[in-house]
């Protein structure tokens, strides 16, 4: 059997890398690639596989070593990258992240109901990696999720 891990899937510059480093416990520097990368503990997926629907496939078959599926939202932007309905065929828990939460807080609900609209159900959660917000919370939510399954 596979080790599961935590993928990470989101828009370009929406914190993914980042993300990926604190839940591996990673304190190097940032590496920004266009592979998917298979850390300790989780799977980075470049954005271009979100920005071109043909790739959807490729994110569906390698969720199958996921253990959780964290879509991310970029609150400074809140762009409508996903399309409706993006986060139903995965089997693997699907998490909603709003990724930096101190920027443009006018948009949170245009993040909350974009999460709506793909699928993703709540609990969401709001991080913001300068100030170190909100991710302690999401890991200890992914430690109790995998101790349940």
């Amino acid at each position: 059997m596979r080790k599961k891990r935590i993928m990470v899937v989101g828009p370009r510059r929406s914190g993914k890398t980042t993300l990926v480093n604190a839940l591996n416990n990673y304190e190097g520097p940032l590496r920004r690639t266009q592979d998917v990368i298979y850390g300790e503990k989780t799977i980075d997926v470049p954005s271009s596989y979100i920005e071109n629907p043909r790739m959807y496939k490729y994110i569906i078959a390698m969720s199958q070593d996921a253990s959780h599926l964290l879509l991310l939202i970029d609150q400074s932007k809140c762009q409508n990258i996903y399309s409706p309905g993006f986060a139903k065929p995965f089997k693997c828990p699907v998490i909603g992240v709003v990724t930096k939460s101190g920027l443009q807080p006018e948009n949170e609900s245009l993040c909350y109901k974009q999460f709506e609209q793909i699928g993703v159900e709540k609990p969401y959660f709001k991080i913001s990696s300068p100030q170190c917000k909100g991710i302690k919370e999401l890991k200890e939510h992914l430690c109790k999720q995998g101790k349940k399954r």
